[in-house]
């Protein structure tokens, strides 16, 4: 990570038009966008994973089907701020889609966020069953909201 990248992460991003949050895990993706505007990020789904190849095509097409201008992924550092081998994954998965597309990929501390989503569906009271069907993507939304925020604060 470079200096401007911790100043500011999202400088990459077009000023305006949808963008695409991704929580990658090991077993899945979850995916959100938000609207044209930028107020708000809406889950959309959990991409099963398999292969890279097959992974990506299904994000492109929902890239396509969103009119979506850039994308923003989670970066999962460790507590202290540092990287581990899961943010050493999610730059790898960057550098590798980004062969893909051209729109712009931007890194968002993602710390916490599984955390603060499965706290926020134990209070709704939601079932185990269905927390892990909608974790994931609730955990992109989480992300990219956080992102939306401070594009909006500059």
């Amino acid at each position: 990570m470079t200096d401007d990248d911790i100043a500011n992460p999202l400088a990459a991003l077009p000023p305006s038009g949808k963008l695409m949050g991704l929580d990658l895990g090991t077993k899945t993706i979850g995916v959100a966008i938000s609207d044209a505007m930028r107020y708000s990020a809406s889950p959309v789904e959990t991409i099963k994973r398999t292969k890279f190849t097959a992974d990506a095509d299904r994000l492109l097409a929902l890239i396509a089907q969103n009119n979506v201008t850039g994308i923003v992924i989670g970066l999962p550092l460790n507590m202290d701020g540092t990287e581990g081998p899961r943010a050493q994954s999610a730059r790898a998965f960057a550098r590798n889609f980004a062969q893909k597309t051209a729109l712009p990929i931007a890194f968002w501390d993602e710390r916490l966020s599984t955390m603060a989503v499965t706290r926020t569906m134990l209070e709704a009271d939601l079932s185990r069953a269905r927390q892990a069907e909608v974790v994931d993507k609730l955990a992109a939304s989480y992300i990219l909201q956080g992102a939306l925020e401070r594009l909006r604060k500059g």
